[in-house]
């Protein structure tokens, strides 16, 4: 065969390889995940915040071996849902401080992912606040905020405030990402609904700013949002949407892609033997139209519930999330929550 012939086929060969990575590229998935990870803690006393129970010595037994079995946990599960690639944005609600997402990002086996991560410290009481982990080939911040969430009643608990950073995806598509992890249900559901509304009612100031700032902005609202889908602070409050493949999208209007799922009877947070989805993931109808960019479909809304995040319901049938801490009896699990996610192309 002549030498030029053998350099033409080399050379058609090697384009061959560049359109198809090109293509493979262009339907990789761009992974968003939200976790509560339940009290993710340091070891290092922080005087701003009650971390007491959370100390070595203290009434917990928190000490360095448990902190480094919590951060492998985190990592395990997070590379669960990567199966063969690394998700582009993690949300994590109820951890403590900077240095323990440091140790999470660069001294556990989730070093390898190579996350950056974007992190305010809260007013909330025990110190526990949202952080966003983003892979930095893939998301690019252009702006970090922390929304503070007020009441009324200056006697009130000190909540977490939202997370808000805007960034472009590796497509040059700008992204407002909302992390929010909602007032617990302390004191009883009705007892403490008000400051779940009141959150939302921030939450949703947010999120209209953008609509006013933007034309069809790109948002994605997700947390720990200690109501249901069905609930006020989410359909009245918030204004998000049921949402199903045959839904007719406006791409102004928020919509719940956690919704359908929980009517359905799924769940991330098991109670009283039933479970329930108080971890969501929310978008805005652009995310939802098929001729953007960047788009997803409600079908690929999914919760990890691999059996090893799950044990036997000792109370009920079934089987419940492997939490961290039982009370202040240690389990050594993973967390009373499970993570979800959804994958954007």
């Amino acid at each position: 065969m002549p030498f030029r012939t053998i350099i033409s086929l080399l050379l058609l060969a090697w384009c061959c390889g560049q359109a198809g990575r090109a293509q493979g590229e262009g339907l990789r998935p761009f992974r968003v995940v939200c976790y509560n990870v339940e009290n993710y803690f340091d070891c290092v006393d922080d005087s701003l915040t009650d971390d007491s129970e959370f100390l070595p010595g203290g009434i917990r037994g928190w000490n360095h071996a448990r902190y480094r079995l919590k951060q492998a946990h985190v990592a395990r599960v997070l590379a669960a849902i990567a199966g063969w690639d690394t998700p582009a944005l993690v949300g994590l609600c109820e951890v403590e401080s900077r240095k323990a997402l440091t140790d999470l990002v660069r001294y556990s086996p989730l070093r390898s992912f190579g996350y950056e991560f974007i992190h305010f410290d809260s007013p909330d009481v025990r110190g526990v606040d949202v952080a966003l982990l983003y892979h930095p080939f893939r998301f690019f911040p252009i702006r970090a905020e922390a929304v503070p969430v007020t009441f009324a009643d200056p006697d009130e608990r000190p909540t977490r405030d939202i997370l808000h950073v805007e960034g472009t995806t590796m497509y040059d598509d700008t992204l407002h990402v909302l992390l929010h992890h909602a007032p617990s249900r302390m004191g009883g559901e009705a007892a403490s609904a008000h400051r779940r509304m009141q959150a939302a009612t921030v939450l949703r100031g947010v999120v209209d700013s953008l609509l006013a700032a933007c034309v069809h902005p790109n948002v994605l609202v997700m947390g720990d949002f200690n109501d249901y889908p069905t609930d006020r602070s989410l359909i009245e409050v918030l204004q998000a949407h049921p949402v199903s493949d045959s839904t007719a999208i406006l791409p102004d209007r928020l919509y719940n892609l956690a919704y359908l799922p929980h009517v359905q009877g799924k769940g991330t947070y098991r109670h009283e033997g039933e479970w329930g989805m108080l971890d969501q993931i929310i978008v805005s109808g652009s995310l939802l139209d098929e001729g953007n960019r960047f788009s997803t479909r409600p079908a690929r809304f999914q919760v990890l519930d691999s059996a090893f995040l799950l044990c036997e319901d000792e109370r009920h049938l079934g089987r419940h999330p492997f939490r961290t801490y039982h009370g202040m009896r240690h389990l050594g699990g993973y967390s009373d929550h499970l993570p979800v996610y959804v994958d954007f192309y």
